[in-house]
């Protein structure tokens, strides 16, 4: 399994931390936990990332879209997901592949995926 390079920092002002703190095996599924702080001034009404899993040899277990809006500025708070068919002892990495929707009050952001710093707490990696 790979090790992160990195422990899990504060995000700056402006960014959006999400950081992988969390795996809980479930039956037949895995369930992370991520911690999102944002420490932006927006308030996301629309938030959706692309995930990307792989295994701890590099090849890719399962593709899916996580919606994690909404999310207060200033704010920290814990969205948990199910993925179904993969196992947590499984897993060596997780790519945040895009944002494909992301809005705040106002409307469509563009730059939110350079917004967003990926940590984890864990020996997965979460990067993008």
């Amino acid at each position: 399994m790979l090790i992160a390079s990195s422990v899990a920092a504060a995000p700056s002002a402006g960014q959006l931390g999400i950081e992988l703190n969390k795996l809980e095996p479930h039956g037949d599924t895995c369930r992370p936990y991520l911690v999102f702080s944002n420490q932006t001034d927006k308030r996301f009404e629309s938030l959706a990332l692309e995930l990307v899993l792989f295994d701890g040899e590099g090849f890719i277990l399962k593709r899916f879209s996580l919606d994690a809006a909404p999310l207060a500025p200033g704010k920290t708070s814990v969205k948990l997901f199910e993925v179904e068919g993969v196992q947590c002892d499984a897993l060596g990495r997780i790519l945040l592949n895009a944002v494909t929707a992301c809005a705040d009050t106002s409307g469509a952001l563009d730059d939110c995926l350079e917004r967003i710093r990926p940590s984890s707490r864990l020996p997965v990696e979460f990067f993008k």
